[in-house]
């Protein structure tokens, strides 16, 4: 008889993919609820649901469903929040420089240095993402954390306690732009990558995560107007214009203001240059690895200017978004 030639090993099976693609961990309560709200179709998952007025996609549906049921602010607890790609790694590493500079005196032995701002300020809805509630014991007082959810879509707690409210917005032309580079480096490669034009027609209809944009920006707006003591509503473009009187401001709503020694010392500038854009980039932390979602760290920076929608929106563009900005904030007294 012939000798019969050894089977040869199956393949190993494909790599499962990272947490932000995943759709399929998700309890079935949160199952059953996506099949009732609205879907179109995703910037980089398969899909956006709309949830109380705003889309997100399925497992940050999750994250935020049981974080409104679960989460428990506190009232020295601080949230950074922020429409995507609006400067919020940025805002994070500033934050975080700033309630802990007494922590950390010495700016060549930072955290900021070892660990990415997104691990520092973690967002709510990945902690609550999973199945299992996040211990959160190990976080000291100020407790630091950051969200994108919209106004409506908080717990009840974070109103009804004395926490504080950081909103940093940026113009939504720059936001778009941003938000178009940063979710195709995110796509699986097999799929492509998004026209600018077929995001750009989802984006003015509001068909973005945790879009639309201007009902995200108009309620927190409003908020901090009506509650200036809980909420301050800061722009991205007056932050890199001033960013000293910006991060004084932030400061004194913090409770945390500079006192005279610490002004006379250079710690302001110290803080701002140790988060500046140019120092996060290129520090090795930032640049290689991933987050514990999956997102590799360096996708997180491109380069923070004001006014890079020039070279990738057209004129028809502009006056498209010029004209749904005006009518979207029309007598509420914000601009871009």
């Amino acid at each position: 008889m012939a000798s019969q030639l050894p089977l040869s090993p199956p393949p190993p099976p494909p790599p499962p993919p990272p947490k932000y693609l995943q759709e399929d961990d998700l309890t079935q309560e949160c199952r059953d609820l996506l099949t009732s709200l609205p879907r179109e179709n995703g910037w980089v998952n398969s899909h956006l649901y709309n949830y109380q007025g705003f889309w997100h996609t399925s497992r940050l549906f999750q994250g935020t469903f049981s974080c409104q049921k679960l989460f428990q602010a506190q009232d020295t607890d601080i949230l950074l929040v922020t429409f995507p790609k609006s400067g919020t790694t940025w805002l994070k590493a500033i934050l975080f420089g700033l309630v802990n500079r007494t922590h950390y005196p010495d700016t060549k032995h930072h955290p900021l240095l070892a660990s990415s701002p997104h691990d520092l300020v973690p967002f709510l809805e990945q902690l609550f993402a999973d199945k299992q509630v996040p211990d959160l014991a190990s976080f000291s007082s100020p407790r630091l954390f950051s969200t994108h959810s919209p106004l409506p879509s908080l717990p009840e707690s974070v109103g009804s306690s004395k926490c504080k409210m950081v909103y940093l917005c940026r113009n939504p032309m720059d936001t778009f732009v941003s938000l178009w580079h940063f979710t195709n480096k995110l796509r699986p490669e097999k799929i492509g990558a998004n026209s600018l034009e077929d995001v750009f027609d989802r984006f003015c209809r509001g068909v973005s995560l945790c879009g639309p944009f201007w009902d995200h920006v108009l309620g927190y707006w409003k908020e901090s107007l009506d509650k200036p003591n809980k909420v301050i509503f800061l722009k991205y473009e007056e932050m890199k214009e001033e960013p000293n009187l910006h991060l004084g401001r932030l400061a004194e709503f913090l409770g945390f203001p500079f006192s005279p020694e610490e002004e006379a010392s250079g710690l302001v500038d110290e803080i701002l240059g140790l988060c500046s854009f140019d120092n996060l980039s290129n520090l090795e932390v930032n640049k290689t690895g991933e987050l514990s979602t999956g997102e590799e760290k360096r996708a997180f920076f491109r380069q923070g200017e004001v006014g890079d929608w020039k070279n990738f929106l057209t004129a028809e563009m502009v006056d498209r978004l010029d004209r749904i900005s005006e009518q979207k904030l029309k007598n509420s007294g914000l601009k871009f």
